[in-house]
């Protein structure tokens, strides 16, 4: 009970590209493009505990150019690696432990994989609970699509099916300003400076892509102290209350503390290997 898979990334910064994995990508902890290594990890979480259960690192697509073969090969990267995107890698974590048998009641994951419709339909039909962060500009519908191929103008149906309706998406912070929408205070769980009380609403949606048919979502927002509000697509069910719906919106920061602890105390920063099965053996013991 009250436990939640975590999906994130990290970033660790190296001197040149002979490292596996190593290129110019985002450093989330420098704040810009660096010369990085960068690990996808699935944390987990319940209540006061946390910790790392897996990881996979990210190559990027140049890895797997022809004129990278040879430095693949001298760094152990094994030869039936296929290039994924972080998101992928995410998802295959998630099946990983999921088909292990690990408890678990939500997964929480911010926007770089909340804002992946693709993910967020994987993982609900694989009947797993989630709570995604979203951008501010992400776009839903206040009333379900009605999705079909319209007619071209020479009177012949098209055959890829889009949004019929007249209704046009609307960016989620344009919901948070509506005079329709009610803020409740929520005290979710203790903090280091004292208990995490913010307001909380919510309505439910409707998000598609393409042609796919149109998912119904709690549309989550958390106003903090500041003023600041934050989104969350979710795919509770729709008797869920608030106070289940703000418990999921509020447990991302859990990998943050996970992240941390295995650079400051357990060792992940200290790793200077360059091959691939050494990423892997200092994750396996970190």
């Amino acid at each position: 009970k009250g436990s939640a898979l975590i999906l994130d990334e990290s970033a660790d910064e190296k001197a040149s590209g002979k490292t596996a994995g190593a290129g110019r990508q985002h450093n989330g902890r420098l704040g810009k493009i660096e010369m990085s290594q960068v690990g996808t990890f699935l944390a987990y979480a319940n209540g006061g505990l946390w910790m790392w259960i897996d990881g996979e690192l990210f190559l990027p697509q140049h890895w797997f150019t022809r004129g990278m073969a040879k430095e693949r090969k001298r760094l152990g990267i094994p030869p039936d690696r296929k290039f994924a995107t972080k998101i992928e890698l995410g998802w295959q974590m998630i099946e990983r432990v999921n088909d292990e048998g690990l408890p678990f009641e939500m997964v929480c994951c911010d926007t770089l994989y909340g804002r992946s419709y693709w993910l967020r339909r994987k993982l609900s039909v694989a009947g797993l609970v989630y709570s995604a962060d979203v951008p501010a500009n992400t776009k839903v519908y206040l009333e379900e699509p009605v999705i079909g191929a319209p007619a071209n103008k020479k009177g012949r149906r098209a055959t890829k099916p889009r949004v019929l309706s007249k209704e046009q998406p609307i960016e989620v912070r344009q919901i948070a300003t509506r005079s329709e929408t009610k803020w409740t205070r929520i005290e979710v769980r203790g903090t280091e400076r004292g208990y995490l009380n913010d307001e909380f609403s919510a309505r439910r949606v409707w998000t598609t892509q393409g042609g796919d048919e149109p998912a119904c979502e709690w549309l989550v927002m958390r106003r903090d102290a500041e003023g600041k509000i934050h989104y969350a697509l979710s795919n509770e069910s729709a008797d869920a209350p608030l106070e289940r719906l703000a418990w999921g919106k509020c447990q991302r920061v859990f990998i943050e503390c996970a992240n941390r602890d295995a650079k400051s105390e357990s060792g992940w920063d200290e790793l200077r290997a360059q091959k691939f099965p050494a990423w892997e053996h200092e994750l396996a013991l970190v």
